[in-house]
């Protein structure tokens, strides 16, 4: 499932950078809970945050979907 692999993804990078899921949605302006729904595959996410994510997380979009 596309989203599981997209969460794995996030939380991957998330940990490589010693980022808490609080301190990567205060950087996302995202909710903390919505991060945590992102990591296990709950939550369909928009693009529109899927960029969020990948600026807070100092990378590509293209990086976060390799591999999926």
């Amino acid at each position: 499932m596309i989203s599981v692999s997209f969460g794995n993804a996030v939380k991957k990078r998330r940990k490589a950078l010693a980022l808490s899921q609080e301190q990567l949605a205060e950087k996302a302006k995202l909710h903390r809970t919505y991060i945590g729904m992102i990591e296990r595959g709950e939550k369909n996410i928009t693009l529109t945050n899927i960029e969020k994510i990948a600026l807070a997380l100092g990378c590509a979009i293209s990086e976060l979907m390799e591999g999926l």
